[in-house]
């Protein structure tokens, strides 16, 4: 259905105001988060950095959620830190902006399960920060990426510094962090900033295809090695995950489902928290 045109010569209805914030939905497993400032490029908001660590902690203990998607709205995945809140002290009684979102960045890099990036448009400052601490990330041809603490005069906090080094490596680090340019996909694809690159128009769809793909693997096997990659196993984890394996079937129900021409029905779940 077609909306309804203004009559000849009468002005259009200006368009309401939308109130910056994070929409959220699950389904097929997949929780998706879309960041909404659409005055400010998706520019993250106080409230919103707030607001992301407490969507995750009741996700994280959700058996029904399997992935987690982190996406932009529009043509711009987000344009980073709301200036204006840089410049406002009194945000909170005892954290300032920048505190914020590192919260919300260890956060999304602490999640359990698979969280993946989803990129069109401006990837920027704070909003490069969340992508990077996804495990993966999609981003569609044309998009931008930089890293923009010294157009500001801020200091990067030292545990996304040490997540972008991890990604890209000392010397693209340093170029990022030094610089403040921003980059193309074909740079970010061939540093290791992003995994993928999408066709435009083609990054919904493609995201959709990889999430079913994560979705219908061993969650056992992606814990683990969430966990693993992180850093060194710390002492009984490795025992740990393979009690849990065999008390669920894990390995029992894949060799069954490959031998047997299937697809698998992996029983385990995590454990309540």
């Amino acid at each position: 259905m077609e909306l309804m045109k203004p009559a000849s010569g009468a002005p259009a209805a200006p368009e309401p105001a939308v109130a910056p914030g994070l929409e959220h939905r699950v389904g097929g497993g997949v929780a998706t988060v879309v960041i909404r400032n659409p005055a400010k490029r998706n520019a993250m908001t106080p409230g919103m950095w707030r607001e992301l660590p407490a969507l995750l902690a009741g996700w994280a203990a959700d058996p029904a959620v399997r992935v987690l998607v982190l996406t932009g709205a529009g043509d711009t995945f987000c344009a980073g830190a709301d200036i204006a809140s840089l410049a406002d002290p009194d945000t909170g009684p005892d954290t300032g902006p920048k505190d914020l979102a590192v919260a919300a960045e260890e956060a999304l890099a602490a999640f359990p399960k698979p969280t993946l990036a989803a990129v069109r448009g401006s990837c920027v400052g704070g909003g490069c920060q969340l992508a990077a601490a996804c495990d993966l990330r999609f981003a569609e041809e044309g998009s931008r990426f930089g890293v923009t603490p010294a157009r500001l005069g801020v200091v990067y906090p030292p545990s996304a510094t040490r997540r972008l080094t991890a990604l890209v490596g000392p010397a693209t680090a340093k170029y990022l962090l030094f610089s403040a340019e921003l980059i193309d996909t074909d740079r970010a694809l061939r540093t290791g900033l992003i995994d993928e690159v999408v066709p435009a128009g083609g990054l919904e769809k493609r995201v959709a295809e990889f999430t079913a793909v994560l979705t219908s693997r061993s969650a056992l096997t992606q814990a683990a090695a969430k966990e693993f990659t992180a850093g060194p196993a710390a002492p009984g984890r490795v025992a740990h995950w393979e009690a849990q394996g065999r008390a669920a079937g894990e390995e029992a129900e894949g060799v069954a489902a490959y031998l047997e021409r299937r697809p698998p029905r992996f029983p385990w779940t995590p454990p309540a928290r």
